[in-house]
């Protein structure tokens, strides 16, 4: 068996363990409950958002967040696509804040993750790292979609990409800063070097060399769950990080 194959087989095996263990956990009372369009909840480092950022204009959209830690979490959700637009109405995630700190002051950030999906409607699972800012002119968005189910990202394709094995299609919108990375191949659990991402849209040209990181997310860009109420499980995450001395 080749190495690929050995490694999705067991990626495969530890999302269905995960999964099972979610489970039990799901039996516990969550720490956590809000249906608030921006309700979230700060632990152990991380903030789990509720964040229906885009919801007010294509009423009604419902989503209400039940979380027991920052690594597990999920989302019942409920809108449509009538409009035909294919605009996001959410992004429900677990998010770090760093405050302007410099790509250069590390030496590797990874981040492994799993998730379940309904499978219904049109969204995409995603890191969303901010940089130079958060949603403000000069900022720069790199969007990495793990798991796409007939989403279509922003800007015009560039070209493919290839990190830890797996290959991105590139997009990119110039003006206004966003960059998604969108896996071939979707995937529902494993490990992403995030900051290797990062570097090699630096080296484009596309980032300042002394580009500053101040936000990392993982969660779902939801468009439309058909009408029906969805449910979006994150069963694992971690964000690892190792910084270079003396800086």
């Amino acid at each position: 068996m080749c190495m690929r194959k050995l490694c999705l087989r067991i990626a495969a095996v530890a999302a269905i363990v995960l999964a099972a263990h979610f489970a039990r956990a799901e039996q516990r009372k969550p720490a956590f409950v809000t249906s608030d369009t921006n309700g979230g909840w700060s632990t152990d480092g991380y903030y789990v958002h509720n964040n229906l950022w885009n919801s007010a204009k294509y009423s009604p959209c419902t989503s209400t967040l039940y979380a027991w830690s920052a690594d597990k979490w999920h989302v019942v959700t409920r809108m449509n696509n009538k409009t035909g637009d294919g605009a996001v109405k959410t992004y429900p995630n677990v998010h770090r804040d760093y405050r302007r700190v410099p790509i250069k002051s590390f030496d590797a950030i990874t981040s492994r993750f799993a998730e379940t999906s309904p499978r219904v409607g049109i969204y995409n699972v995603a890191y969303d790292l901010w940089i130079n800012g958060i949603a403000k002119p000069g900022c720069t968005e790199i969007m990495i979609w793990t798991d796409n189910f007939h989403q279509v990202p922003g800007g015009k394709y560039v070209e493919d990409a290839t990190f830890d094995g797996r290959t991105y299609k590139v997009y990119r919108r110039s003006k206004s800063g966003y960059i998604a990375f969108v896996a071939k191949e979707s995937f529902t659990a494993g490990t992403v070097n995030l900051l290797d991402i990062v570097n090699w849209t630096i080296a484009k040209g596309w980032l300042p060399a002394e580009s500053t990181l101040d936000q990392i997310c993982f969660g779902v860009e939801v468009v439309s769950t058909d009408d029906t109420d969805a449910v979006f499980r994150m069963t694992d995450f971690s964000i690892d990080e190792k910084r270079k001395q003396g800086m």
